[in-house]
C-alpha cells in the first residue's frame, strides 16, 4: 500500500490516510455573524466524499476583533455551535475526521472596528493601525481560545489546530519584526513565545484531543525569526503537548516570495527532525508521486493540500490512479470509480 493511504493516530483520533485538506479562507458568510452557511456544507463535505483523510476549515475567529474579513467563520459565541456540529456530522458520515483551526488576525483584520496587536504598526499602508495590546487584552484573548476550543468539542471536532502562522496575531507576537514589546511578552524568543505558552495551557484546560498548531517557518525578511528560533519554538511546543506543527510560511511582514514545487517542505523536514515531532507539509503540493515521496521518505507525517482539492474535490481518487492504489469509493459513486 502506498503510505499516502495508510492510516495515522494522534492520541485518540485515527485518520484514514494522509490527506489533509488545508484551512482556506472561504469569505464565505452572508452576515457580519460568523455562522455557517449552506457553502460550506457543499463545500467541505464534497471533500469528504472524495475520502481526504482529514478535513480542517478555514481560520475561525475566536473573537468579533479577530476575524480576516466579516466574511469569516466564527466561534466566539455559543450560537455559532449548532452550524459546526450540523456540519460535522456530515462530514463525519463520509468517513473523513473534522479540524478546526481557531484564529485572531491581530492587525492584518480587515475590519471597520478597532483592531489589536501586540504593538502599534500596521501591516502595510493599506492597513489600519492596530492599539497595542494590554495585558488585560492578552488575558482576555486567552480566554477566548479557550472558550472556542470547549465550543470546538461541543460541536464533534476531532483536533485543533493553532493559527500561529501567515502574520495573524499569534505569529505577531512570535516575531521581533512585529512585537517590539518590552514587557514580559515581548524581546527574547522566550518572552515572544509566551502568549503561545499560555495559549496552549488555556486550550488544554478545555481539550483533551490532538492539538495541532500552524507556523511560518520563513519570514522572508531580515531581522525575523531564523530556522533555529523555529526549532525552539517547535521544542517548547511538543514539551507541552503538541502532536503535530503545520510548517507553512510568509505572510508576517510584506515581502516577495520564490515559489516553486515543495518549497516548504525542507524547512518542514528539519523541524521534524530536530524537533523530533510530527509536521505536516503544505505548499505547492500537487500529485500523488509528490505526495507519496514526501511520506515515504519521512520529510513529513501529512500532506496539507489547497488549491489542488479547490481543483479536484476527488483528488485522493486522482492521486491514488497514480501510485496504481485502489480506494474504496463511497457505494453511491462505485458504478463511476
Amino acid at each position: 500500500m502506498a503510505k499516502l493511504f495508510s492510516p495515522i493516530n494522534f492520541k485518540n483520533v485515527t485518520l484514514k490516510n494522509r490527506i489533509v485538506m488545508a484551512p482556506m479562507c472561504m469569505y464565505s458568510c452572508s452576515e457580519e455573524d460568523g455562522k455557517v452557511t449552506p457553502f460550506h456544507v457543499t463545500h467541505y463535505t464534497s471533500r469528504a466524499v472524495g475520502q481526504v483523510g482529514l478535513i480542517m476549515l478555514e481560520a475561525t475567529a475566536v473573537q468579533p476583533e479577530g476575524r480576516i474579513s466579516s466574511q469569516d467563520l466564527g466561534i466566539w459565541d455559543d450560537d455559532h455551535v449548532e452550524g459546526l456540529t450540523n456540519l460535522n456530522h456530515q462530514i463525519h458520515h463520509y468517513g473523513s475526521k473534522t479540524a478546526i483551526q481557531l484564529a485572531h488576525a491581530g492587525r492584518k483584520a480587515q475590519l471597520d472596528s478597532n483592531i489589536f496587536a501586540p504593538s502599534a504598526l500596521a501591516f502595510n499602508d493599506s492597513y489600519k493601525t492596530p492599539q497595542q495590546m494590554t495585558v488585560e487584552d492578552i488575558k482576555e484573548t486567552i480566554e477566548a481560545f479557550k472558550a472556542a476550543s470547549k465550543r470546538a468539542k461541543q460541536a464533534n471536532f476531532d483536533i485543533i489546530e493553532l493559527h500561529a502562522a501567515h502574520g495573524y496575531l499569534i505569529n505577531q507576537f512570535l516575531s521581533p519584526l512585529t512585537n517590539k514589546r518590552e514587557d514580559s511578552y515581548g524581546g527574547n524568543r522566550k518572552n515572544r513565545y509566551r502568549l503561545l505558552e499560555e495559549i496552549i495551557s488555556a486550550v488544554k484546560q478545555a481539550w483533551n484531543g490532538p492539538l495541532f498548531v500552524r507556523i511560518s517557518t520563513d519570514e522572508y525578511a531580515e531581522g525575523g525569526n531564523s530556522l533555529d528560533d523555529f526549532v525552539y519554538f517547535s521544542r517548547r511546543m511538543r514539551d507541552q503537548g503538541i502532536e503535530l506543527i503545520d510548517c507553512s510560511s510568509g505572510g508576517v511582514v510584506p515581502a516577495s516570495i520564490s515559489v516553486y514545487p515543495g518549497y516548504q517542505i525542507p524547512r518542514c523536514e528539519t523541524i521534524r527532525k530536530e524537533a523530533n515531532i510530527s509536521t505536516g507539509a503544505v505548499g505547492l503540493i500537487t500529485t500523488g508521486v509528490q505526495a507519496e515521496e514526501i511520506v515515504q521518505n519521512e520529510r513529513a507525517d501529512l500532506v496539507f493540500l489547497a488549491r489542488a482539492l479547490l481543483r479536484d474535490p476527488y483528488w485522493p481518487r486522482t492521486a491514488a490512479a497514480e501510485l496504481n492504489e485502489k480506494l474504496s469509493a463511497p457505494k453511491q459513486y462505485e458504478r463511476g470509480w
